[in-house]
């Protein structure tokens, strides 16, 4: 299929969205604090955003979307429950998963902004920038709840 590099490109994206759904989803259940219970909500809800734009782009190229997640992202939310009940359900060792795995969303839309480029159009390049943006904006404020938190 002339499209198949396109759409491997984009269903790597859901994919990786579809590790944030699940692992802000795990996350949630980890906590029992109300803001971070609404701050993956919205994190969710991010993921949520671009899939929906992913799965429109690749069903448009005549591809079918992907559905799971990627193994990474299973060894991630399995890492996440091991140390949720390791530490008590702390605040700081839930961000620092949480960290992590925005590290790797991260990294995945710059893996494929880096190398898969030359297999999209203009306008793929373009939502997938803006996707990038989202997700590292995401990350940012992941990264800088964690780091205000005080070591005790």
């Amino acid at each position: 299929m002339e499209n198949q590099k396109a759409i491997d490109a984009l269903n790597t994206l859901i994919e990786i969205n579809n590790d944030r759904v699940e692992g802000y989803e795990t996350a949630s259940k980890e906590t029992e604090e109300t803001d971070l219970k609404a701050l993956f909500a919205q994190l969710a809800l991010t993921s949520h955003d671009c899939n929906a734009e992913l799965i429109e782009e690749v069903e448009q190229l005549g591809g079918t979307p992907a559905e799971g997640t990627k193994i990474s992202g299973k060894f991630f939310r399995a890492w996440m429950d091991v140390k949720a009940a390791l530490t008590g359900k702390d605040r700081k060792a839930i961000l620092n998963s949480c960290e992590y795995g925005e590290d790797h969303a991260v990294n995945t839309y710059k893996d494929v902004l880096d190398n898969d480029a030359a297999d999209l159009t203009e306008d793929q390049i373009d939502m997938i920038s803006e996707q990038y943006d989202l997700i590292k904006s995401d990350h940012d404020v992941v990264k800088a709840l964690r780091d205000s938190l005080v070591e005790a």
